[in-house]
């Protein structure tokens, strides 16, 4: 079990509905139970909170799903906000029968609170029904904010055009409405003609720049984002327009004391074998997203995680000259099933690759590692050997990042169990690894110069 990132007991943790309130993030949430596979028995909302992504306290259910017979048997995504005094959901109801009976499955509702711990659904009919050229099995995950420039709510949802699943007409919808009840649709918010669905829309601003965020399965499968100086757009894509890889998705944020928080999950793996596909739901990983210069987007580990490790121990500073050959230096042995690694790596001109492995065997050379070959301009995860063929399915485990000669990258890992994190300089990969064949940590270079230096390791949690 994974002692840092969050997963209630029994069950996997699924999409993620975020609030902050005063010093508290509400992680309003799906729990999988898998009996006998994800999506087996229907699910409403949890509650967890945390004020620091170190502690969390149980909350049990905040909004219980509805009979086999109503149209929330299961309560899929949504969206928490406060408004007139009152906090609000919109959330979206899904029952997997309706469709047989010729009704929509997925159809926005909606439930009030006082407190953010005790909902109650108001059963009202709703304006925002799936609209006339829609699929209306696919019409989900609504995503509300104010827009002050106009003085009125803005509504946002994934969907699709009606027609075969395969093409790729998923949208952003929108609505508008001046009091919450009455809706207007404003037709399609961004529809790029790239995926087959949205999944989890987002919509923030910070300083000039709005930032569009969803989710997609059919391309990629991950947590994509457009920038715009306005709400009409247009929705400029950063040549990096994903925050994490393949095994981070269906991701929301929420900003609180002007910390951004990027709310996803690490998918599991089939029988927990390295070589299968991923399955929907797993582990909660935080993201803290800032804004560079430019004003793309890059991530980070928030400093309450990375201060939750205990004692760091520094490391000498090494070199690892390999003119024609690869050559691998062990950075620390008996690392635990819990650490954090942290360095600054540069390269010199002419190096061909160079990367981390961990869980490392020496005897039998096996490991799990990042990989940086340099001309391609992006690194990536990967068993090695990677024999035999092949040693994981990692499709989709790599993440673009300029490699240039003399420059330094700073690195910041963590191991939890099954799972392994690196950043490097605001870009993030996100990785599940089962075979474990043994605990050492090591870097290696391939044709060139790498020199390594602040060098450290914190073993276990504080």
């Amino acid at each position: 079990m994974n002692k840092l990132y969050y997963q209630f007991p029994n069950t996997w943790f699924g999409d993620c509905m975020p609030f902050g309130y005063k010093d508290k993030f509400f992680l309003y949430h799906q729990r999988d139970t898998r009996k006998p596979c994800p999506f087996g028995e229907p699910f409403g909302w949890d509650l967890c909170t945390t004020s620091d992504f170190v502690h969390y306290e149980d909350c049990g259910v905040a909004v219980p799903r509805g009979t086999d017979e109503e149209q929330d048997q299961f309560i899929f995504a949504g969206s928490v906000f406060e408004a007139n005094e009152q906090f609000h959901i919109f959330y979206t109801g899904y029952n997997r029968d309706y469709p047989a009976r010729q009704k929509a499955s997925q159809v926005l509702m909606h439930a009030v609170s006082d407190d953010l711990y005790h909902w109650t659904k108001t059963k009202e009919t709703l304006t925002f029904s799936p609209q006339d050229g829609y699929d209306p099995n696919d019409w989900r995950d609504p995503f509300v904010i104010r827009d002050e420039e106009n003085q009125e709510y803005l509504l946002i949802l994934g969907a699709r055009k009606a027609g075969p699943k395969t093409e790729q007409t998923g949208r952003t919808v929108q609505f508008t409405s001046k009091d919450l009840k009455n809706w207007e649709f404003k037709g399609d918010f961004w529809a790029p003609e790239l995926y087959t669905m949205h999944e989890m829309p987002d919509l923030f601003k910070i300083g000039d720049w709005w930032y569009h965020i969803i989710s997609e399965y059919s391309d990629k499968n991950k947590i994509i984002y457009r920038m715009s100086k306005s709400l009409k757009g247009p929705w400029i894509a950063p040549s990096d327009d994903a925050f994490d890889g393949r095994a981070y998705y269906a991701g929301r944020t929420f900003c609180l004391n002007g910390q951004r928080i990027l709310f996803g999950w690490v998918p599991t793996k089939e029988d927990c074998d390295d070589t299968k596909n991923f399955e929907w739901g797993g582990t909660f990983v935080p993201h803290e997203i800032y804004q560079r210069e430019d004003g793309t987007l890059g991530v980070k580990i928030p400093d309450t995680v990375w201060n939750a490790f205990g004692k760091r121990e520094a490391i000498k500073d090494m070199t690892l000259n390999t003119p024609y050959a690869r050559i691998e230096q062990v950075i620390a042995r008996n690392c635990g099933n819990i650490y954090s690694f942290e360095a600054d790596i540069t390269f010199s001109e002419g190096t061909r690759s160079f990367g981390i492995r961990v869980l490392e065997n020496e005897a039998t050379a096996q490991s799990y590692q990042f990989i940086f070959p340099v001309s391609e301009n992006k690194y990536i995860f990967e068993k090695n050997p990677n024999w035999p063929w092949f040693g994981c399915m990692n499709i989709g485990l790599e993440r673009p990042i300029a490699l240039t000669p003399q420059n330094t990258y700073h690195v910041k890992m963590i191991l939890d169990d099954t799972i392994v994190t690196l950043y490097v300089n605001g870009v993030a990969l996100n990785s599940r690894m089962y075979q474990k064949p043994d605990d050492s940590l090591s870097i290696f270079a391939t044709d060139g110069n790498v020199q390594v230096k602040n060098i450290s390791i914190a073993r276990g949690l504080v």
